[in-house]
């Protein structure tokens, strides 16, 4: 089995990185994450947010909304368990 291709260098901490790519997180948000938790302790990148409501109580227009906003292709078209799923999986 071939090695894993390096995630870059704008990865600041690769082995979380490839921990959270092999649970099946994107390369954007494992990126993002890896990132944080290099830039402060890790136990404050879990603890932060919670403000927000769930996806299943917003609207398909606020749900559309914040597709766009993360760039998600195709938003215009899903139906809400889709753009749920898009929004969780990014």
């Amino acid at each position: 089995m071939p090695g894993k291709k390096s995630p870059g260098p704008s990865v600041k901490d690769k082995e979380l990185y490839e921990k959270l790519r092999d649970e099946g997180n994107s390369k954007e948000k494992s990126a993002r994450i890896a990132n944080e938790a290099a830039g402060s302790s890790r136990s404050k990148v879990g603890k932060r947010g919670g403000r927000a409501e769930d996806y299943e109580e917003r609207t398909v227009g606020e749900l559309r909304e914040r597709a766009r906003e993360i760039g998600i292709e195709g938003r215009s078209k899903m139906k809400k368990s889709e753009l749920i799923d898009a929004l969780r999986n990014h």
